[in-house]
């Protein structure tokens, strides 16, 4: 294993920050692949879509659903994606007899270069046991030791895997939960992240649960919880039941994406809550932001991404209701601008799902409905 550098952790702050007020869902028609930018500060970042990329995948591959996208420390794209979406017609070529000559589902888990050509793929459905490959992978992130960890949100479990694909150990248990507050068993594993330092792996536990809980990396040992605000979770709240004009719920919605920033945060993705809510890595909550509150169905806040400075001035959220990317200024979280929205053009989006930054400050953002793609939108200013 690597050396373990310890990170610095920053005090946590008083005050709960104010609510923006809700801005349009959609951008104007001539703003579909560029940010639209405002507020003080530094220069905000703005994105222009890639359409070379990625390449065209080998093998006649085709993707599903993407649920997750992680760019790892050669700034190489990871996707996993979920095969059993394509429809028959989508992949005539495996039907019995082939219905036409294309296409093959995609292995689950796809590897891309930074030019956008497929290294590897792992994963096979068709072939393999399912205590070996992620069935309904949701959740993907590559550590510091080069481990690949997926959760897999409707069968209760995280498996954390070599590079190459080989099962290393398995957190939860495949189709077996216990509630927001037990301590082995997953409830629908959403978003990870793990903390270099400490080697402790964070999971937004949101599918089916309500909380944040953090494993030792080595030995899966469970270290600790929490729900929304910090506090217990509660498994008997209904987010259906929320009054969107009222105050924010007490309990987790979806908490559905999470990252840990340098100085020693934790950001969380709470989906149908349509917050941000950010927390010391003990769990005492810090503060949050509302983005979007009057959007219902799935919610606004599906994954959340930093920008690669030191200081990770930029916080970037995706929002799978209303098919765009929200720029923020991470020190105060204040909305500074968005991009894309939604269609089936080069730069929109249907349902941005899976979302992650380079190291050059770049986005790639997958799609998880009948879009079915990545695409990459390139960083200027910032």
């Amino acid at each position: 294993m690597s050396e373990r550098r310890r990170s610095p952790r920053i005090l946590a702050l008083g005050l709960v920050l104010v609510v923006t007020p809700f801005l349009s869902s959609c951008v104007g028609a001539g703003d579909s692949d560029t940010t639209r930018a405002n507020g003080g500060g530094g220069e905000v970042p703005t994105f222009t879509v890639d359409p070379s990329w990625p390449l065209e995948m080998p093998d006649k591959w085709i993707m599903g659903a993407v649920t997750a996208v992680f760019v790892d420390a050669q700034d190489h794209v990871w996707v996993t994606h979920l095969p059993e979406t394509l429809t028959p017609e989508e992949i005539s070529a495996v039907q019995d007899p082939p219905l036409g000559t294309c296409c093959v589902p995609a292995p689950v888990v796809i590897e891309f270069d930074a030019q956008g050509n497929v290294v590897q793929g792992w994963g096979y459905p068709a072939t393999q046991d399912i205590s070996e490959f992620p069935r309904n992978a949701h959740g993907l992130f590559i550590d510091h030791n080069d481990f690949v960890w997926i959760g897999t949100f409707r069968h209760h479990r995280v498996m954390k895997f070599t590079r190459s694909g080989e099962l290393v150990m398995q957190i939860g248990e495949y189709e077996v939960t216990g509630g927001s507050n037990d301590e082995s068993l997953l409830g629908g594993p959403a978003g990870i992240w793990v903390d270099p330092s400490t080697n402790e792996v964070f999971i937004a536990d949101g599918y089916r649960n309500r909380r944040v809980i953090v494993f030792d990396g080595d030995t899966g040992a469970y270290l600790r919880h929490w729900g929304a605000y910090g506090e217990r979770p509660d498994d008997t709240y209904r987010y259906g039941d929320r009054d969107p004009a009222g105050p924010p719920p007490r309990q987790f919605s979806t908490p559905h994406g999470l990252i840990g920033s340098n100085d020693g945060l934790i950001y969380v993705a709470d989906r149908r809550g349509n917050r941000i809510q950010v927390f010391q890595q003990s769990g005492e909550f810090v503060t949050e932001k509302i983005i979007a509150p009057e959007t219902r169905s799935s919610g606004s806040a599906f994954v959340v991404g930093l920008s690669p400075d030191a200081d990770q001035e930029w916080l970037y959220l995706a929002d799978g209701t209303n098919h765009k990317v929200w720029v923020l200024r991470r020190s105060d979280l204040e909305v500074v601008g968005e991009f894309g929205r939604g269609g089936r053009q080069v730069g929109q989006f249907l349902r941005p799902h899976g979302m992650s930054v380079d190291s050059q400050g770049n986005i790639y953002v997958g799609e998880a409905s009948t879009g079915r793609r990545v695409q990459k939108f390139t960083v200027s200013g910032g």
